[in-house]
């Protein structure tokens, strides 16, 4: 059986969370099938290697869950880009708006690097593409910072919301798209 098939089993549906109308696809199964995890894991950090990545960056708090292994498998550092007043140190901030609230993100000043350091190409890593805000705002952080979006990776794309229109020129890998 396929990824996408063993995924589209998997993942389930969850009517009205966060807010009524949403359909929240939840990714928690696949983190409790070891073998399955592997497989995505593997899925996202295959497409990348050998292409001068030097970081990853997993949007809060999905994204970690997939960011830090496929980080480790790319064998290069992870950042967090987190929620506001999580992060202990001095942080750059983006806002930005989802299809059901607004919100922000936050990076560590160096996250990335030091000013003066070859710009780092970045691969920011979520569970889920929605309507592309999160991670738009995600590249738009990275930029700031001072590196340089090589591509957004996710597990799930919802592909009838159109987040790619939000990251028009960006390269997506999207694991399994609904």
């Amino acid at each position: 059986m396929t990824l996408q098939r063993r995924l589209e089993g998997t993942i389930r549906d969850v009517p009205d969370f966060p807010t009524p109308g949403i359909l929240f696809k939840d990714i928690t199964p696949v983190l409790a099938d070891p073998v399955l995890l592997a497989d995505v894991i593997d899925a996202m950090a295959a497409p990348y290697a050998g292409r001068g990545i030097t970081h990853v960056v997993g949007v809060e708090s999905r994204g970690f869950l997939f960011g830090v292994p496929v980080a480790l498998a790319l064998g290069v550092p992870f950042a967090p880009a987190r929620k506001p007043s999580k992060l202990p140190w001095r942080t750059q901030r983006e806002a930005y708006a989802l299809e059901y609230r607004k919100d922000v993100l936050e990076m560590h000043v160096d996250a990335l690097g030091t000013p003066g350091q070859v710009a780092a190409r970045v691969l920011v890593i979520d569970d889920v593409l929605a309507t592309g805000g999160t991670a738009m705002a995600t590249c738009r952080l990275v930029e700031r910072l001072g590196g340089e979006v090589a591509a957004v990776a996710v597990v799930v794309e919802l592909g009838f919301l159109n987040g790619r229109a939000a990251l028009a020129g960006r390269e997506v890998h999207a694991v399994v798209g609904f």
